[in-house]
């Protein structure tokens, strides 16, 4: 069965606030990413220089949750608070991604069709219907 956690995106100050998170839960992260090492395409050129520390992905374990974040990506302009938090679905397979996102995609706007990504997820992003943003990652197993 899919996990769903939450996933929250900040205007440049997502590693200030996972630090601030981390001081109250204690632990560590699971999974610090920044802009930097992102493989750069046609469509996502290289961060410049001052953007480039910035956080692509942070996923830290509290209890039996997993939050996650990120920072906007200037292309894509500032995030407005309230329209900064997506939920991530972890899905167990490939085949439960694909039920999952085209389900609840349907009739929304897809923002990034599910394909295989440089980090080795099959991952996809879009808003539902009703306005929710959604992601759908499915960790494909390193044998």
């Amino acid at each position: 069965m899919a996990q769903i956690n939450p996933y929250l995106v900040f205007n440049g100050n997502c590693e200030a606030a996972f630090d601030f998170y981390k001081s109250v839960f204690g632990g560590e992260f699971n999974f610090i990413g920044r802009f930097k090492d992102m493989a750069a395409d046609e469509n996502c050129p290289p961060p410049s220089p001052d953007f480039g520390e910035k956080i692509m992905h942070v996923s830290y374990t509290i209890g039996s949750s997993v939050l996650m974040g990120s920072d906007a990506n200037p292309m894509q302009g500032d995030v407005t608070f309230g329209q900064n938090i997506s939920l991530s679905i972890n899905a167990e397979s490939k085949e439960e991604a694909d039920k999952v996102f085209n389900g609840l995609s349907a009739d929304g706007q897809i923002t990034m069709p599910l394909d295989n990504t440089f980090w080795g997820a099959y991952f996809g992003m879009f808003t539902d219907k009703f306005g929710m943003m959604w992601m759908v990652n499915y960790d494909e197993v390193k044998k």
